[in-house]
């Protein structure tokens, strides 16, 4: 694969007129405009950039966030009253005109969500006989009442004895005991679902009960009181192994009292080991909040003293996901300064930022100190021969590097050709190989984590318990191991190929399960596939393009809404053209040789004349997933970094007049 630096505009050939147009098309592109927003967008970037070199841009969640850091609040009886009053601001002013809380902007109903920002904006003080709270409250009923939430908001409600602990799924403690083969392990689940699972199972086991100071409850929002509801547990897949599942859950809460004590006793220490040891320090328990809360409770009810050095530790993780606004403040999900830094770097590099400049050379020497080279993460349950070498998501997360990142990253290092990066892009590269499924695929943070029928269980209803391999992640390690010099005849380039020839949706597209949706997969998918040296006039190829042409929309952007995560909406129209969505479908584009074409034009003019401030196109719809249909999420950075790729690499495709991209993304 190609990985020498873009050739510059050459300012006399003719297709740099300041009136180009594109062969075979008709939309005029004006290069001196290009070249204007192109050096804007670029300058702009470095001045965000922090003096260590990284970046790192908000991380926007749903309502449910918010809620629950004033639920945790309520629980602790620590309660700041400043910061409570902010996050009923942003909760009030994120109510959809459903009258209830949306997954995402503009999104339709969710009850869940709904549930945990009326409970929260509640105990924050409101008056339910607000207008916005008897809507809220009228909406949560005609939806079958809090009692339908799904099971981790119940468990939230239990805590506060809301519901009864019936509530829930049996989450008998002793599971931290079983043994590897046993059809339930923790290796078996997602890195998520353990974080978050591990410190649960100890409140499950103490079932403690919030101190909720004001005395706030919401029977208000049940049809049936809670004690005589006798339907809070379904089956999460309709499937026949989900009803053995129900008995299975009905049986294990009939033996759990006669569980030995002493047993409960070591399990219970198994799981606060297995915490304590993952502490991560002021980063948190996995990075990411609910696991953070969730330890803090656990903590708390474990008897910590409030000085403790542990329960602190835990403290600071929490508030550290504060984006504290003037007037109206949020709570972020988790910090992503090692995927913003990898991506505003693979942007920079295309608008010509030289290598040895200080912005590169900066984000080069910040992450090269990131790279994970000691600790055996969880993943080793898997892989337990493989060297460490990968990145996490966030500043730090030595258990749980990622695939992801760490292929994001090794293409940047290798890009901006510093020998400093040789032996870190090796590591990487050994990582990646070493993670490969079975299956030819890559999943986000395990190998082969694909037990799915473990997605029948009660706690499963939220559907994401698992990380099996998926297109987008596949592409990006694929990318990585072209890049890195592996041909087409190694063993795990072929099989990765294969993986996504075979994922490829009847319509021509890839799944998107990082980024929202389709557009997101199929732009990762080309870029590899292009990398790889696939013929871009293959039949797939050529389907997967002709896709993206038809979902451009009249004004010559892209957008897919995020409902298209739910089969029966996929093809939805999009709310409107968005720049991230835009950029990708326009580098997917490029990847399948359309560089000429006036789709491609007509998608450039779009993001030339969209409105942006400063280096940020404008952007309020969520462009990414946590988990599809159940979590979303708005990357701030996408709207500066993704549309300067995009406009860059237009312009050097078009100097250089070459129909094939020069690098696995």
């Amino acid at each position: 694969m190609d990985i020498s630096p873009l050739k510059p505009v050459n300012r006399t050939d003719p297709r740099s007129a300041p009136e180009a147009r594109r062969p075979g098309g008709s939309t005029p592109i004006s290069v001196s405009a290009l070249d204007r927003v192109i050096a804007q967008v670029r300058d702009g970037l470095k001045d965000l950039q922090a003096e260590d070199g990284h970046w790192v841009f908000e991380l926007e969640a749903d309502s449910t966030i918010p809620a629950e850091y004033i639920m945790l609040e309520h629980f602790l009886d620590d309660i700041d009253p400043v910061l409570e009053d902010k996050l009923a601001v942003y909760l009030r002013g994120t109510q959809g005109e459903h009258g209830g809380w949306a997954l995402y902007h503009g999104g339709p109903f969710n009850l869940s969500a709904t549930v945990k920002a009326y409970f929260g904006l509640k105990l924050a003080g409101e008056d339910v006989a607000a207008p916005h709270m008897a809507r809220a409250r009228e909406a949560i009923l005609a939806h079958g009442g809090a009692a339908k939430a799904n099971v981790l908001t119940r468990i939230g409600l239990a805590l506060f004895g809301q519901v009864p602990w019936r509530a829930v799924p049996a989450m008998p403690i002793e599971m931290m005991l079983l043994p590897p083969w046993f059809p339930f392990h923790l290796s078996k689940v997602s890195y998520w679902t353990r974080t978050v699972l591990v410190p649960l199972l100890v409140l499950y086991a103490h079932k403690p009960k919030a101190r909720n100071p004001r005395g706030i409850d919401i029977a208000e929002l049940f049809v049936t009181p809670p004690l005589e509801e006798r339907h809070y547990l379904v089956n999460p897949t309709g499937a026949r192994l989900g009803d053995f599942f129900l008995l299975l859950d009905r049986a294990v809460r009939a033996a759990e009292p006669f569980f030995p004590k002493r047993r409960r006793e070591r399990a219970i220490k198994a799981a606060t080991d297995f915490v304590t040891e993952r502490l991560n320090g002021e980063d948190g328990l996995g990075g990411i909040f609910p696991a953070m809360a969730n330890t803090l409770m656990a903590f708390d009810t474990l008897g910590y003293a409030r000085d403790d050095p542990d329960y602190l530790t835990v403290q600071r993780s929490v508030r550290k996901l504060v984006v504290d606004g003037e007037d109206s403040t949020y709570v972020q999900p988790c910090l992503s300064p090692i995927w913003d830094t990898g991506l505003a770097l693979q942007a920079l590099l295309e608008a010509g930022e030289p290598n040895e400049s200080p912005a590169v050379r900066g984000a080069i020497d910040w992450l090269l100190a990131r790279q994970i080279l000691e600790v055996k993460g969880d993943w080793a349950d898997k892989r337990p021969g493989l060297r460490p070498g990968g990145w996490a998501f966030q500043y730090w997360n030595d258990y749980y590097p990622d695939t992801d990142d760490t292929a994001l990253v090794a293409m940047a290092l290798q890009r901006a050709g510093d020998p400093r990066c040789d032996e870190a892009i090796a590591r990487a590269t050994e990582w990646i190989l070493g993670m490969q499924s079975a299956n030819g695929g890559w999943g986000a943070f395990d190998a082969d984590n694909t037990h799915f029928n473990l997605n029948h269980i009660p706690f499963a209803d939220h559907g994401a318990l698992l990380d099996p391999p998926t297109s987008d992640v596949t592409a990006r390690c694929l990318g990585l191991l072209i890049q890195a010099g592996l041909g087409r005849d190694h063993q795990a380039v072929a099989r990765a190929i294969e993986f996504l020839k075979a994922e490829q949706e009847p319509d021509g597209s890839w799944f998107g399960r990082w980024g929202t949706n389709y557009i997101y997969g199929t732009w990762s998918v080309l870029s590899a596939l292009n990398g790889a040296g696939e013929d871009l006039e293959a039949p797939y190829i050529r389907k997967a393009a002709a896709w993206l042409k038809a979902r451009q929309h009249a004004d010559g952007g892209w957008g897919e809404d995020c409902a298209s995560y739910w089969p029966e909406h996929r093809d939805d129209p999009a709310k409107a053209a968005t720049p991230s969505q835009t950029a990708w479908a326009l580098l997917a584009l490029m990847a399948a040789g359309e560089v000429r074409s006036d789709t491609v034009a007509r998608g450039i003019d779009w993001l030339l004349k969209a409105p942006r401030t400063g280096a940020a196109w404008h952007e309020a719809l969520y462009n990414a997933v946590g988990f599809p249909r159940v979590f979303y999420l708005r990357y701030h950075g996408y709207a500066t970094y993704f549309p300067l790729w995009a406009l860059a690499r237009y312009r050097n495709l078009r100097a250089g007049n070459r129909p094939t991209t020069p690098f696995g993304i």
